[in-house]
């Protein structure tokens, strides 16, 4: 009986001591465990730091990729804007020098006529050479010539002195006082040429075409006038 007991108690003592030895080792290897975890988590925390700074980079890097597209987009688009805004204002320019070269060319025509139309109100030939002519006429002629007028402004002169004296270089009108192939008023004026203005056609003459480019501009506008008012 005492034996029996015996060999229970040491069964017993032997399970108690086994459960001991197995409860520390559990807790040595969760004291184990327990103590490296903190060094783990902050290896996964460091990790998990390199991940979010890359993926951080990598949004950055995307964000201004997308920005300087935009810029080139726009700075695209300003330079076509501008392109057109050149090309319109070329064409605008290049429509304002048509417009004013056809109103210039117009104008020309124009005056082109008028100057047809003053320069020959008469329906007489217009002579080769003042050979055609003699006295008065012919010296008239020459002189006009030399002032540098065309021939065919003689026919005018013919017909304006003409009427105003008949060439005659001794004319006076008799009611207003003028003298001369020009009919100066007073004749005393065809001085400023020479002191012989009464008596030469030349000097006469001389003055008559001065006065009349300096009023008129040409012996056919000075007839011109004198049509249609009655003097000149």
């Amino acid at each position: 009986m005492s034996r029996l007991w015996s060999r229970l108690g040491a069964r017993t003592a032997a399970v108690a001591l086994l459960s001991v030895g197995v409860a520390g080792g559990f807790y040595l290897g969760d004291d184990r465990e327990t103590r490296q975890d903190p060094t783990a988590r902050v290896g996964v925390a460091a990790e998990q730091a390199v991940n979010d700074q890359q993926t951080a980079s990598g949004v950055q890097s995307v964000q201004q990729r997308t920005a300087e597209y935009h810029a080139k987009l726009r700075s695209a688009a300003a330079a076509e804007a501008a392109a057109e805004r050149a090309r319109r204002a070329k064409v605008a320019a290049a429509s304002r020098k048509k417009a004013e070269e056809a109103a210039a060319k117009a104008a020309a025509a124009v005056e082109a006529e008028e100057e047809k139309t003053v320069s020959k109100p008469y329906d007489g030939p217009i002579p080769a050479s003042c050979a055609e002519f003699s006295g008065n006429r012919k010296i008239g002629c020459a002189l006009m010539l030399e002032k540098g007028f065309a021939i065919d402004q003689f026919p005018c002169l013919d017909k304006l002195w003409d009427k105003e004296s008949g060439w005659n270089h001794k004319a006076r009108n008799p009611s207003s006082g003028a003298y001369g192939i020009p009919q100066a008023l007073p004749g005393s004026k065809m001085g400023s040429v020479a002191d012989d203005w009464e008596t030469n056609p030349t000097t006469q003459i001389t003055w008559g075409l001065g006065y009349i480019e300096g009023r008129y501009g040409t012996p056919c506008k000075a007839w011109a006038h004198s049509q249609d008012v009655g003097w000149y």
